[in-house]
């Protein structure tokens, strides 16, 4: 964060100052979490569904905080009155702080001696918080960069993560989620990009679009959030997302298996542990007329499975198109691990079972991309074993999609499906009618019983996967797996 004072907060977010001197500097982080305060922090009072940040306005104050931006007058218990700095909507002044802070950061940038900064943006149905991860690996190595904690992408975590960024900061790389028209549009607003990258147009959070055109158009605003001159970064494998090339205000750099990718990956492989290498064949980005030399690097990744490339390919082609060289992007995507927790976390426990934590989020498309990585995990001499939640958020089609990854476990030749919850009784559904009917497919009320259940029925040599949308709950049942004693962890 860098320093403002009180009036400039004010300033900033069209509030008016509360027993607070205008003089007073904001030096420390901002921060929705009283637990979270340091000296000279702006603690923002939001009022959430369970918890009223208000409540908590003058323990933050007393904890070090410089103010708080809030909507209400606070008082603390002794009377006195808590500075703050007052608006009529404390998450669209958030918002609006953060857009005038990367302001004055890109004014900075421009200056003698100033940061060259860059913002980068990804969004997509799947894989956003995973290439967010990479690409935050690759730029690290490069200079110092900021990103989101684990997948802060909504209308108060992104501008938390811009709040982040100071003078030193060359690299700002956003995760951008979006649940309906207009998200993504708010989010661009509040930070403008210099590279927009979209990697899938998928069947996640259905419900709010209302259907597939509507995920499309809703992903397109990312590449309409370009600086002048910005490049879009869009994946050549999704027709509707290279039909975004048509809304970028500047060029475009494309990546995919097609060999008419900008970026691509030939020769893939995967070994024994469900880990792929690829060579990285890679043209000028973006592209230049005239520039027809193509560069080539041998990438391995840590990461476990195939569906991990796109990813790859993704954070690759925005590396590039900020300036990192191809050896240097090649060397870091091999070196690079998964950042954020319950996606794709392979643990060997010490009693020769190994999880596959990927219970954070679960789509169609994820979905399916865990199960083909848990086929390949556990091979033929190994047992798969998927415990499966509900996916939410896909409104009407929600029976339909389900009853589809049950078609899928069977085909897949999984050894033992666990179905958690009555929102995922269509996987059930699915497999019996591919033909499972014997006791290969298992229906348990809750995680408790899911937990009881793999007690007695794991075995040594078992692989199993942990998957569902995060509000599912079956993150609890990974991390109980997990914490069952390892001998490694693999990312």
């Amino acid at each position: 964060m860098i320093a403002l004072t009180a009036a400039e907060v004010a300033a900033a977010t069209g509030g008016r100052l509360h027993h607070v001197d205008p003089a007073t500097v904001v030096t420390g982080p901002v921060v929705v979490d009283s637990r979270q305060v340091e000296h000279g922090s702006l603690f923002v009072a939001l009022a959430g569904e369970h918890v009223d940040g208000h409540d908590y306005a003058a323990r933050a104050v007393a904890a070090g905080a410089a103010a708080a931006l809030a909507a209400r007058e606070v008082t603390a218990e002794d009377g006195a009155p808590v500075p703050a700095v007052l608006v009529d909507d404390v998450e669209r002044a958030l918002g609006d702080l953060a857009r005038d802070v990367l302001a004055r950061l890109r004014e900075a940038a421009v200056e003698p001696g100033g940061a060259d900064l860059k913002v980068i943006g990804v969004t997509g149905s799947v894989g956003k918080t995973t290439t967010k991860d990479l690409l935050a690996q690759l730029c690290g190595a490069a200079g110092p960069t900021v990103a989101p904690e684990k997948s802060f992408n909504n209308e108060i975590g992104l501008p938390l993560t811009v709040l982040r960024a100071d003078e030193q900061t060359r690299y700002l790389v956003l995760e951008m989620g979006a649940s309906g028209i207009g998200h993504l549009r708010y989010l661009t607003d509040i930070a403008p990009l210099d590279v927009a990258v979209v990697l899938v147009v998928g069947h996640a959070h259905l419900e709010g679009f209302g259907g597939i055109d509507a995920v499309a158009r809703a992903k397109a605003e990312l590449v309409e959030g370009l600086v002048p001159g910005g490049v879009a970064v869009l994946n050549a494998d999704d027709h509707r997302v290279l039909a975004m090339a048509e809304r970028a205000p500047g060029p475009v750099a494309t990546f995919g298996t097609t060999t008419g990718a900008d970026v691509r990956a030939r020769d893939l492989r995967v070994d024994r542990a469900g880990r792929v290498g690829f060579t990285l064949d890679a043209g000028a980005v973006p592209p230049r007329d005239g520039a027809t030399a193509r560069e080539t690097a041998d990438v391995q990744l840590r990461l476990v499975g195939e569906h991990h490339v796109p990813n790859a390919l993704a954070a690759a082609t925005a590396a590039l198109a900020v300036g990192l060289p191809l050896a240097d992007v090649a060397a870091g995507l091999s070196a690079a691990d998964a950042l954020s927790p319950h996606r794709m976390h392979v643990v060997d426990r010490a009693d020769g079972v190994t999880v596959v934590d990927d219970s954070y989020n679960a789509n169609p498309d994820s979905m399916r991309a865990a199960l083909r990585a848990l086929a390949v995990l556990a091979g033929r001499e190994r047992r798969s074993v998927a415990v499966l939640g509900e996916m939410m958020e896909l409104g009407a089609d929600s029976r339909t999609e389900h009853e589809a990854i049950g078609l899928q476990v069977v085909r897949l030749n999984i050894g033992l499906t666990v179905v958690v919850g009555p929102g995922a009784l269509g996987i059930a559904a699915g497999a019996q009618r591919e033909g499972s009917w014997g006791d290969e497919v298992v229906m348990v009320d809750d995680v408790d019983a899911a937990a009881e259940l793999l007690r007695t029925e794991l075995r040594p040599g078992d692989v199993v996967l942990v998957k569902s949308s995060n509000d599912a709950g079956l993150w609890r049942l990974g991390d109980l797996l997990v914490a069952e004693g390892t001998t490694e962890v693999r990312a």
